[in-house]
């Protein structure tokens, strides 16, 4: 084929698979076989990467996107793209709308769509072409990410006619794939509308390509001939190629929105997709030119907002948390909210994805929901604030020793060992209840104790002469006794609890015991089998992955680490497991899956109930799934509790427990 034929023929090929796209995306008519299209698709791949300079700006390969970095720049919106006033009732929303036909001077029409809990885009058409994608940012500066949005099969990236046009619309992910995609997550994501956030602010399009996010667009711009009524404008965009939410309304008089209001709220949870809301807008737009904006929002434009559990407060600044392993965990402090019954002033903002994801800076007026009834989080941005960027940036130093932040994956990392906020977090952990549990040695004490020097890491608690403090301020003789009793104590705890607290990552309590029960019933043999690098001596090991090995395995020869679990063999720590730690194959839990909440009298901390189960063959779960078996329910059993009583799982009370276990 020369240059002539295959340019047809890759046309032709175009042609054919956009309108299978569009059949298949907007229409949910599949047009063709999946086998069909594949080969269409294969072919059009095969002659582009032949030929990359015959590629057109809207050729259909573009939705399976690039494994090259792209970084996500600020651009200026050439549209207004303000928040919308509110409404929590239908008799506001009346009120408005007679306010609304009063200051216009006439009658009006309106129309009502489904607020789509989802993520605001703005897609500018150049003679047809999608030349870029926008999120709202602050409503004058948003991120250009083109090229994810062109991954989405919904979204045109040529219209049928040559038309300059902004169009606005909500990106969204489905709940059948959120759910089915969630369970693959780590940490799993709180809603749909966050893992599409981020995905759309991916660096690489070809992982955002991943996710099937679709779009409903509702509203239009153009550059010539704008339509006078937005019915019209719906109907024009629906007639270039744009998918409409097919629940979109228009009315004439308060009863019928009224009505439509009542409906929507009694058919949300029914949905496909998740939404917060309605919109109602003005029908005409010599209206909306009349009624003009607020600094703040469009005077012809009210939401309606269904009730939520969440509370919206104010992110007043963002501090930087370094963890034991280095990782830097950034922390919002909000104005004080009250929810489910306790004040939330601290939310967890995880790392810079999740910060770029809900394109969030100080400043900003927040929603906040206590995840699980417990972890406070934002989950989502209600209105921006004044701030000079619309997204806060992680600073490049750690804000305890000043090393050179790094980043691994999602997360930053401060690569200095020796940093004070990191060996505070490794003792910290150390001396957890859930972990080494030596009592009577508070983080107070810790503090203390290395401020005077006298502990620089976990293995000088078991040299630390602690009588060098007596007579010194809070240190009398009978505090130093039960100090140093606390510290005897740990040495009679179970291998299990020593392995899981030398703080390698990702080992914890779970992976410790898979390890046990499949052979590593010494450190020594875990250490033999790093120094042979033998991941697949880990791998084998259900419920141990790929990373997790590696991980062991580094850890495991790293110098300073075995250095350190010398001296805690020479203090005395158990580093062996005993028959009792090994796994029963027996027992009157075997076959069961247990899951634990509220708190209870007998079992402080909880945890110790876990171990009832575990003595008696059962196993333990974290979250409540089809697949657990019991729910042990404490007093205050929150979200597990409900889940459970949804699933028909049975739920067994403190007082039964005893009864079975005895």
């Amino acid at each position: 084929m020369n240059k002539i034929e295959i340019q047809e023929e890759i046309r032709r090929l175009s042609n054919l698979l956009r309108l299978y796209q569009h059949l298949y995306y907007v229409e949910a008519v599949p047009g063709v076989s999946d086998l069909e299209y594949d080969s269409l698709f294969d072919r059009l791949l095969e002659l582009e990467q032949q030929n990359p300079e015959l590629i057109e700006p809207d050729s259909p390969s573009l939705r399976v996107g690039s494994d090259l970095a792209s970084d996500l720049p600020e651009v200026a919106h050439s549209i207004p793209v303000l928040s919308l006033d509110k409404a929590y009732s239908a008799e506001e929303v009346e009120a408005w709308m007679a306010k609304t036909r009063k200051n216009a001077g006439g009658s009006l029409g309106f129309s009502v769509e489904e607020k789509i809990d989802g993520i605001s885009i703005v897609l500018y058409y150049e003679g047809g072409i999608l030349t870029r994608a926008v999120t709202r940012g602050n409503g004058f500066i948003g991120n250009d990410v083109s090229s994810n949005v062109r991954t989405i099969g919904s979204v045109p990236l040529k219209l049928p006619e040559a038309v300059d046009l902004a169009v606005r619309g909500e990106i969204y992910l489905p709940l059948e794939k959120f759910e089915e995609l969630n369970k693959k997550m780590d940490p799993p994501y709180a809603n749909p509308r966050n893992l599409a956030a981020g995905t759309i602010r991916r660096i690489r399009s070809s992982e955002a390509a991943r996710i099937p996010l679709d779009i409903f667009v509702y509203e239009g711009f153009f550059s010539d001939n704008q339509p006078s009524e937005h019915e019209e404008i719906i109907n024009r965009l629906s007639n270039l190629g744009f998918r409409i939410n097919p629940r979109h309304r228009f009315f004439d008089d308060a009863a019928s929105l009224a009505e439509y209001i009542r409906k929507s709220t009694e058919e949300r949870s029914s949905l496909p997709y998740e939404i917060d809301g309605l919109v109602i807008k003005v029908n005409q737009i010599s209206a909306r030119d009349e009624l003009g904006y607020t600094g703040h929002h469009p005077r012809w434009a009210i939401a309606y907002k269904f009730e939520s559990s969440q509370g919206t407060t104010v992110l007043n600044g963002i501090d930087i948390q370094v963890g034991r392993t280095g990782r830097i965990t950034p922390v919002g402090r909000v104005v004080p909210v009250l929810i489910g019954g306790s004040t939330v002033s601290n939310v967890t903002l995880h790392n810079q994805e999740y910060i770029n994801m809900l394109e969030i800076a100080p400043g900003d007026t927040v929603a906040v929901s206590k995840r699980g009834d417990v972890i406070p989080a934002v989950e989502r941005v209600i209105e921006k604030g004044v701030a000079e960027h619309p997204v806060w940036i992680i600073p490049g130093s750690c804000p305890s020793c000043g090393s050179t932040l790094i980043k691994r994956g999602a997360h930053h990392f401060c690569p200095n060992r020796a940093c004070p906020d990191q060996i505070r977090g490794r003792i910290f952990f150390f001396i957890d209840k859930k972990q080494m549990d030596i009592e009577n040695f508070g983080p107070e004490t810790v503090e203390y104790l290395i401020e005077r020097n006298l502990i620089t890491d976990v293995e000088d608690l078991y040299t630390c002469n602690y009588d060098e403090l007596i007579g010194e301020k809070g240190f009398g003789e009978k505090k130093i006794n039960l100090i140093k009793e606390g510290i005897k104590k740990s040495l009679d705890k179970p291998f299990i609890n020593v392995l899981s607290s030398l703080g390698i990552p990702e080992l914890g309590k779970k992976a410790a015991e898979l390890l046990i029960n499949a052979g590593f019933t010494s450190i020594d043999l875990l250490i033999k089998a790093a120094e042979e690098e033998d991941t697949e001596k880990f791998i084998s090991i259900h419920g141990i992955g790929e990373r997790t090995s590696e991980l062991i395995i580094d850890e495991l020869r790293r110098p300073e680490l075995l250095s350190k679990i010398e001296k805690l063999k020479n203090a005395g720590l158990r580093f062996e497991a005993e028959q009792s730690e090994l796994k029963v194959t027996g027992g009157i839990f075997a076959g069961q899956s247990w899951c634990i909440t509220g708190s209870f009298e007998n079992y402080k901390p909880r945890e110790a109930a876990l171990e009832e189960i575990k003595k008696r063959g059962g196993a333990s779960v974290g979250q409540v799934t089809g697949k657990t078996t019991h729910l042990l329910c404490g007093k205050g059993g929150g979200s597990k509790k409900t889940k459970a009583e949804k699933l028909g799982i049975e739920i067994v009370s403190e007082e039964d427990f005893l009864k079975l276990i005895q």
